[in-house]
């Protein structure tokens, strides 16, 4: 996906290139964020859209003028092999085990979301993954893992992957009515639910970050360092700050700003 809005200003007099990822993509915050930029700054963006591992991986590559991505770990990684200029928190979402109102494995009532995955995994009972190194696909990972579960050994049985966006997993797993890792604001936007319900929405692990990252122009001098910096501190501004908090999908606040989140190391 490409966005492009209004007159370009960066380096070369070309628009400003920002790597981000499908969650902000299918929620609708991105294409709200990046108007709310133009319209104070004059800066034209245009934004690919993949899953966090490609984003990072481009990134690394010098693709990018800057990301905006949710996989912490992965994150600090990059800024400290020297790849990022600095990370600087956003906003958060949280990750949601979506699946059948019925709940013929019973997560309503697990106390966590590794719980809730090995009674998933106990019945054999669909589960569909996006499977594509994104952002999202590490954090359902990293609970199977808590879970001491290796869904992969499952691949193409109950455990399906789809190595697909979010809105398309979703899709997937609504017409199987079937049990899938998802984060608030790409379901908040999906309308094709059919008998999904949210099952799981509080715990440990179900924190969503999205960090902002420029590319080091020490390493790739072409980038446009002056307007990566300048979207950094419009989106960690009050501007963009306040824009997040505004932000509703049918109703829903499916992001927090970081500024509303307590100022722990946590939260940086």
């Amino acid at each position: 996906m490409l966005l492009t809005t209004g007159p370009a200003i960066a380096n070369d007099d070309r628009p400003l290139l920002l790597g981000t990822t499908t969650s902000v993509d299918n929620s609708g915050i991105l294409k709200f964020l990046m108007r709310g930029f133009h319209g104070d700054t004059g800066i034209e963006v245009r934004t690919i859209v993949r899953g966090t591992g490609a984003i990072l991986q481009l990134g690394r590559s010098g693709d990018f003028d800057i990301i905006l991505v949710h996989d912490e770990a992965a994150e600090r990684a990059f800024v400290g092999e020297g790849a990022g200029a600095t990370r600087n928190l956003v906003m958060t979402s949280r990750f949601l085990i979506v699946g059948p109102a019925e709940d013929p494995a019973n997560v309503r009532s697990a106390t966590d979301a590794p719980t809730a995955l090995v009674r998933i995994a106990a019945g054999k009972h669909r589960f569909i993954s996006r499977g594509d190194d994104s952002g999202t696909n590490t954090a359902e990972l990293r609970l199977w893992s808590q879970a001491n579960i290796d869904p992969r050994a499952a691949s193409g049985l109950w455990y399906r992957e789809t190595g697909s966006g979010m809105g398309a997993t979703l899709n997937v797993a609504s017409a199987m009515t079937a049990y899938v890792f998802t984060e608030s604001g790409s379901w908040a936007n999906f309308s094709n639910r059919g008998d999904l319900e949210i099952l799981s929405i509080d715990g440990p692990g179900l924190r969503n970050p999205y960090g902002i990252i420029p590319v080091n122009p020490t390493r790739h001098p072409h980038v446009a360092a002056d307007a990566a910096r300048r979207l950094v501190d419009w989106l960690t501004g009050p501007a963009g700050q306040t824009a997040i908090a505004g932000f509703r999908v049918n109703g829903e606040q499916p992001f927090q700003p970081a500024s509303a989140l307590p100022a722990t190391p946590a939260n940086r």
